[in-house]
This record gives structure tokens, sequence and C-alpha cells, in this order.
């Protein structure tokens, strides 16, 4: 599996739209080139029975077909791309500016535009190679190249058909919130997979410690762990990286604490500079999060959605009521995962690296707290909120959690008393906060 800086940048060219369409014109303009010249080197060789599938016009009129799909794809291109630019528009505005990487990382997007492109470009390389009958030379169609152009743009034309069902589906809230829950279950099996061990106490810092500065500014998107377990042994010391994936790192500012491994034993300036610079290479950071290694990035984009929907100007708390039966899905995913802070060891099982990762209380602040602060005013939204603590409970058979989630009861408790409802509704949440309650405490372990 990738790790580090090399998932960090297989993302990020993931994410982009251009590098498919890029490589399809490169690949278009290379056949355009090469197979004009098969079509010299077998003219005139072929069966009548191939021949009868091949176009079998003139120099005009294959001149007059390679142009009518250069022009025409080039237009239904511009179009496509509009209706990109409309739908990241759309999706930013009405549910969250976070979501556009989830459009631009959409594969069927990028094999659309670079089929029209691959179409113009072999089209307009082919029109270079027919050739009218002048003196010297005698006229020259490309039957070949002209009948795989024809068959590019018939593509290029369910394509579009394609393309826009696709688009249709893709900015409805539904398809949003599974494609969200699908890359956010995918990081949690990377970050916490199953039968994940329970970690040890961190350790704490020893005499001679000192503070990692970070050398850019960004968002931290990876680490790189065996980089950093190679570093910590070379320099016979114990890094704790301090901050979570997703974090922002300010250039200047600590992230890390390293110290030696060894009472008693020290690193001169020397030493600790270069010890600095290994640790800030094994960190990649950019200016936007990214779901590499950052376990709580789809929790915010849910988040994000639901509180979007539930904000005046949206006033859509049924969607806000979707999302969060998906972000208990993902709470309760994590439950007998270990999630908190992961310890690296060497071969002689000393811990050598300590990286921050989110725990479950930092993640189900994270799934609830905005929504309850927001939404605690509808019925139907403290209602689910309710369901959550009870399905994530329910998932927690050791009792590990059951504290963590009685004080979020004890905080929707207080939100229903307060909030504005009819009676009769403010009875039923109390009811059902009560029911919850003593299930968390028959459940405990």
């Amino acid at each position: 599996m990738l790790k580090g800086r090399a998932a960090h940048w297989l993302d990020a060219l993931r994410t982009q739209l251009w590098p498919l369409p890029v490589l399809a014109v490169a690949a278009a303009v290379a056949l355009g080139v090469a197979l004009p010249a098969l079509d010299a080197g077998i003219d005139g060789q072929l069966p009548d029975s191939a021949r009868v599938v091949l176009f079998s016009g003139g120099t005009e009129a294959a001149r007059a077909v390679l142009q009518a799909i250069a022009g025409s794809l080039i237009t239904v291109t511009s179009l496509t791309f509009s209706l990109t630019v409309v739908t990241l528009q759309l999706a930013s505005s009405q549910f969250s500016p976070r979501l556009l990487r989830t459009f631009t990382a959409d594969r069927f997007v990028h094999a659309t535009l670079a089929l029209f492109l691959a179409a113009f470009a072999f089209a307009l390389a082919v029109l270079r190679s027919v050739r009218d009958e002048v003196s010297g030379s005698t006229a020259f169609v490309p039957e070949i190249s002209v009948t795989v152009a024809f068959v590019l743009a018939i593509a290029s034309v369910v394509g579009l058909v394609l393309f826009l069902a696709h688009l249709a589906r893709e900015i409805r809230v539904e398809t949003i919130m599974r494609r969200v829950d699908r890359e956010t279950r995918d990081t949690i099996d990377r970050v916490f997979p199953k039968n994940r061990r329970v970690a040890d106490a961190v350790p704490a810092p020893q005499p001679g410690s000192f503070l990692i500065p970070a050398v850019s500014s960004g968002f931290l998107t990876s680490l790189d762990k065996d980089r950093l377990l190679a570093a910590a042994v070379n320099f016979g010391a114990v890094v704790r990286i301090d901050r979570d994936p997703g974090s922002s790192l300010v250039e200047g500012v600590p992230f890390a604490t390293a110290w030696p491994l060894e009472m008693g034993a020290g690193h001169g300036p020397d030493a600790r500079e270069e010890l600095c610079r290994e640790i800030n290479a094994a960190v990649a950071t950019g200016f936007e999060r990214t779901s590499v290694q950052d376990a709580g990035y789809g929790f915010r984009q849910l988040v994000d959605v639901a509180v979007r929907a539930l904000s005046p100007g949206i006033n859509d708390p049924t969607t806000a009521v979707h999302v969060l039966g998906h972000l208990s899905a993902l709470l309760c995913r994590l439950v007998d995962r270990n999630p908190g802070p992961e310890q690296v060891r060497d071969d002689d099982g000393r811990v050598r690296v300590v990286l921050s990762l989110p725990g479950l209380p930092a993640l189900m602040d994270l799934a609830v707290n905005q929504a309850r602060y927001y939404g605690a005013g509808d019925p139907d939204v403290a209602g689910r909120l309710l369901d959550l603590l009870r399905e994530v409970a329910f998932c927690d058979r050791t009792g590990r959690y059951r504290d963590l989630v009685m004080d979020h009861l004890d905080r929707m408790r207080s939100a229903i008393a307060t909030a504005n409802y009819a009676v009769s509704d403010r009875r039923r949440l109390l009811d059902n906060a009560e029911a919850c309650a003593a299930e968390v405490q028959a459940r405990k372990g």
C-alpha cells in the first residue's frame, strides 16, 4: 500500500480533472498519425468483406466527415465542461465547499472528457493525412482511420447521453452522502483496521526533549510511518506527532516532540536540526484536507451537509436526519476498532513513534455537537440524535464508551428541555432519552 507522500500525490492526481483527458489526447494524436500510415501500407489489399464496413467516400467526403466530427465534439466538450462547473457550483453553495473534491474525483466525468477530447484530437490528426490527387501523387483516403473517427463520434454521442444521466444522479444529496460515506469507510479501514490493538499509555517526554517546528504551512494530509520510524531509530530518539491528520500546521510552530530513547542521552544542535528535517520530510501538507489518512474529514463533510440543510435559507431537516443515519453507521463501525493514537515500534518492540489519531470521543463530538446545536429545535432531528446515541451504545458491547454516550445524552436532555417544542413532543423526546439512558446503564461492562 502506498504511504506518506506517495499516497498524498496519488490522491492529489486522482482529484484533478486534467490527467486522464491529457493522456487520452496524447494517445489519440499518436494513433491519428500511426493509423493513416497503416492505411497507406495496406491500401487496396483489404478483402471486399472488410471494405464493406469501412468508409467508402472520396477525399471531399472524408474531409467533411472529419471536420464535422472535430467541430461538433469541441462544442460538446464545452457543454460538458460547463455542466460540470455548474454542478460544482451547486454542490459548493447548497451542500458544502468541501464536497468539491468528491466531484472532481469522479472517474466517469474524467472518462467522458477524455473520450470527447480524444475523438476531437484523432479527427484532426487524421484530417491532415487526407490527400487530393495532385501532380506526382495520387489521392489518398485513410479508410480505416476515418471509420475509427466515425466510431469514436458515435461513442461520444452515447457518452454524452450517459453523462447527462450520470450528472442528474450525482447531484442528488443521497448520492453525495453515499459517496462520502463510502470514502470515509475506506479511510477508517486504512487508519483503524479490524482487530487493532488497544494502544498502551502514550510515553511522556523525557529530559532532553525538544519541539519540532513545521517547515511549511497547510493541512497535515498524511504521515509516512516507515520514514518516521527510520528517523527515530537512526537518531536514537522517540518521536511523538502532536497533531492529527487534518490539523492545520503553521510554519515555525511546533507540531511534534522528540526526546532521547535512553535516559541521560542527548542530541546536539546539528543532530536536532537533522532530525527536524527528517521528520518534516515524512509529513505531507496541503492547502485542503484529504481522505488519505484523515478519518475525520468524511465526518466533517457530512456534518457540513447537515448544518447547511438546517440553515434558515434551506430548511431541510429531512436531509439532516439522513446525514445522521450515515454518521451513526460510521461511528458504530469505529466502536470496536479502538480508534486513537497509534504507536509504532522498532524491531525490539520499543515504542519509537507515537502518532496522534482521533479517538471516538473526538469523532462523536464532531458528528453530534453542531447537529445538536443547530437542529435540536426540530423534533425529528432531536429524535434521530437520540437514536444515534442508542445505536452507538448498542454496538459498544464492552461498555467502554458508556460515559461518553451518557455525557451526550445529558447534553441532549438539556437541549430538549430548553427547546421550543409542543408539550407532547418534549415529553416524547425526554421519554426517549430516559429509555436510551436505561439501555446504556443496562449494557455497561
